[in-house]
C-alpha cells in the first residue's frame, strides 16, 4: 500500500493536493458495522470563499485528488503508464504549477507524509524559508502595526522549494524517469489548456495584487485573465519546466531562473537573493506516529503544525470523549472543544524546530 500526501503551500494561499494509491479495494459498509460512520453531509455558511461543492468519491484501487481536474488527470495518467504515488504526486504537482497555480506553484513549497508499501514511511519538509536579509520587525511599521506586507508583495514570498522537495521525493521514492513524470506539465504549458471558471476566477481576483510584477502581462494581455473556454498557453514556463528536467533543481535555483527570481526582486524591493536560492535544501524528517481508537496513522512534524495539532486533538478526544455519531451535536462539541484547545498550544509553543523547542508532551499519550 502506498499513501502518500503531499500538501502545497503557496505564496498568499494554502491548498492540499493529495494522492493515494490504494493496493487493496475499500471495504463496503454496511448497516450494522459501527467502524464507518454514517455519511452525514456537511453544511457550510453560502458566505465562506470556498464553499463546499464536492461530494464523497471513492476508488476500488487509486485516486488522485487536487483543485484542479487537469492536473489530477495527470496524476491519474502516471500511475497508469506504471508509476507509483510519488510519481503522480510530483506530476500533479508540476501540472497545478501550469493549470491552477493558486493551488501549487514553482514559487511555493510545501510538505510530503509517504507510505510506501513495503511500510517505510517518511516526511519532507520543503516550505519555504525566510531569506537571509529577513529581520524580525520586517511586517511592523513605522506606528507600530503590521503593514500587509507579510500577505502581499515581494517580501510576502519566502525561498520557494516546491521544485526542490518535488525532485527530491521523487529521487527517493520516484520509479519513472523525472522526464516522463514533467512530460505531462511542460505539454499544458507548451500545448496550452482549456481555461475554466476556477482558473478565470483565481486570475481576476489577483489582478491588481500583481499589478507591479513584471510577470502580469503574460496573464493579463488585455488587462483581462483569459476568458472561459479560452486556451491558454505559457510557452516561457515550459521551458522552465523543460530546463528542470534537464539539469535537476540546479536548474531552478542556479543559472538564469535563479538571476531573474533576484532581478525581479531587487527591482519590486523584495529580499531573496541568488544566495539565498543556491542554499536552499529540502529537509527529510521523522513523521509522527500515535494511534486513534485502535487506528495507527502518521503525520506530519514541524516545522508544520498541522501534525502536532491534529494528534494533540485526537489525543484529547480519546481520553475524554466518548465515541458520538459523526455530525451529532455532541460528536461537534466534543471535536470544537477539543480544537479549541490545541490551538491555543499551536498558536503558543509551535515553530520551526530550527529555532523553537516543541514540548513532546503535545503528542504524547
Amino acid at each position: 500500500m502506498e499513501i502518500p500526501l503531499k500538501k502545497s503551500l503557496i505564496t498568499g494561499a494554502i491548498v492540499a493536493a493529495s494522492v493515494w494509491a490504494l493496493g487493496a479495494a475499500p471495504r463496503q459498509r454496511v448497516a450494522d458495522d459501527p467502524a464507518i460512520p454514517p455519511r452525514v453531509p456537511a453544511v457550510f455558511p453560502s458566505t465562506w470563499r470556498f464553499p463546499a461543492r464536492a461530494r464523497a468519491t471513492f476508488a476500488p484501487h487509486a485516486m488522485v485528488a487536487s483543485d484542479s481536474r487537469i492536473a489530477s488527470e495527470v496524476g491519474a495518467e502516471v500511475m497508469k503508464q506504471g508509476g507509483n504515488a510519488v510519481d503522480a504526486a510530483v506530476a500533479t504537482g508540476f501540472a497545478l504549477a501550469v493549470a491552477f497555480p493558486e493551488a501549487g506553484n514553482l514559487g511555493g513549497g510545501g510538505y510530503m507524509v509517504i507510505r510506501m508499501a513495503d511500510g517505510r514511511v517518511a516526511a519532507l519538509d520543503y516550505r519555504e524559508v525566510a531569506p537571509l536579509a529577513a529581520t524580525r520587525d520586517m511586517y511592523v511599521g513605522a506606528n507600530g502595526k503590521l503593514t500587509g506586507e507579510s500577505v502581499i508583495g515581494p517580501k510576502a514570498s519566502g525561498v520557494p522549494g516546491a521544485v526542490a522537495g518535488m525532485l527530491e521525493a521523487h529521487r527517493r521514492f520516484g520509479t519513472l524517469p523525472i522526464a516522463k513524470v514533467l512530460a505531462p506539465a511542460i505539454r499544458l504549458a507548451a500545448d496550452g489548456f482549456t481555461v475554466d471558471s476556477a482558473f478565470n476566477r483565481s486570475l481576476s481576483s489577483a489582478k491588481y495584487r500583481i499589478a507591479n510584477f513584471s510577470g502580469r502581462p503574460l496573464f493579463f494581455a488585455d488587462d483581462s485573465a483569459p476568458a472561459i473556454g479560452s486556451r491558454f498557453a505559457q510557452p516561457a514556463l515550459a521551458r522552465t519546466l523543460q530546463l528542470i528536467v534537464d539539469s535537476g533543481a540546479v536548474g531552478f535555483y542556479r543559472g538564469s531562473i535563479a538571476d531573474s527570481i533576484a532581478a525581479e526582486m531587487q527591482r519590486t524591493g523584495g529580499l531573496i537573493t541568488k544566495e539565498d536560492l543556491a542554499r536552499y535544501r529540502p529537509m527529510w524528517r521523522e513523521p509522527i506516529r500515535s494511534r486513534y481508537r485502535g487506528y495507527s496513522f502518521i503525520c506530519m512534524p514541524p516545522s508544520s503544525s498541522g501534525g502536532t495539532t491534529v494528534t494533540e486533538i485526537l489525543n484529547i478526544l480519546e481520553a475524554y470523549a466518548p465515541p458520538a455519531p459523526f455530525g451529532s451535536a455532541d460528536e461537534i462539541h466534543a471535536v470544537a472543544s477539543a480544537s479549541q484547545r490545541a490551538f491555543i498550544d499551536r498558536n503558543s509553543k509551535l515553530g520551526d524546530p530550527a529555532f523553537v523547542k516543541v514540548p513532546a508532551e503535545l503528542t504524547s499519550k
